[in-house]
């Protein structure tokens, strides 16, 4: 069934009109007629099942006739905190990354970045990576469309992400717990809200390490292989969602 994220002004009633580039595809690309049914979600975890009433180009007004709580998505809010990788890698990152579960991307500097962005060339990746949220969110049956947020520093990133109830951060150094025994020891009861921090290409410097313990993060590494970035986040999202949901 076609699913469309739509904002809470356009619901009136059991009545939601569907408009923009969604009201096209509705119109043109799938040639949808009066009648059928679509998924709309209000982007706020709630899924409704609509029947179409009107269709034009302009905009599709449906009318709801059953309204669920989204079970798609995770029993706690996960962000992922990754360090500019280079390339195009980030593309990937964020689409899997909503796939597996996460509700928040925020990417960030660290000392072995080697892409690093200007203002102007940030805007335009956000907006990018925001699409690609969207149309990931839209095909795995997300409830929400996880958002893609402005760069932080690594100081920043630190002060923000260890205030997550689970703050997790992946880093290959020796002695490292790994990701499962880290999980395996965390108190579910207790978690509210998880914190997953991925390193760049060059991964994280000791001193960096050692500044995300002194602010409460678990350090844990992803097995014996050596990860891509942009592999390292699906991965570890994945594992979290062993451990979690499945």
């Amino acid at each position: 069934m076609p699913r469309f994220f739509v904002p809470s002004a356009n619901f009136d009633g059991d009545t939601v009109r569907i408009t923009g580039d969604d009201a096209r595809h509705i119109a043109r690309a799938l040639r949808m007629a009066v009648g059928e049914t679509v998924t709309v979600c209000d982007m706020h975890g709630t899924t409704h099942t609509c029947v179409l009433e009107k269709i034009t180009d302009d905009g599709s007004t449906a009318r709801i006739v059953e309204s669920v709580p989204s079970d798609t998505e995770p029993p706690y809010p996960i962000t992922l905190y990754q360090a500019f990788p280079k390339g195009d890698k980030m593309d990937v990152i964020v689409q899997k990354a909503v796939e597996s579960g996460a509700c928040a991307i925020v990417p960030f500097l660290s000392e072995r970045c080697v892409s690093r962005p200007d203002e102007k060339s940030v805007e335009k990746k956000i907006a990018r990576w925001q699409r690609i949220a969207l149309e990931a969110a839209k095909q795995c049956g997300r409830g929400i469309i996880p958002a893609v947020r402005r760069p932080l520093t690594y100081a920043q990133m630190l002060e923000e992400a260890s205030a997550a109830s689970l703050p997790l951060f992946c880093y290959e150094g020796d002695g490292t717990a790994s990701l499962r025994e880290v999980l395996a020891a965390a108190d579910t009861g207790g978690t509210r809200s998880i914190s997953l921090v991925i390193g760049s290409e060059g991964g994280f410097s000791g001193d960096e390490a050692a500044a995300a313990v002194q602010h409460g993060f678990h350090l844990c590494g992803l097995g014996r292989r050596i990860l891509r970035c942009e592999s390292a986040s699906g991965f570890a999202l994945a594992c979290i969602a062993y451990a979690f949901e499945l």
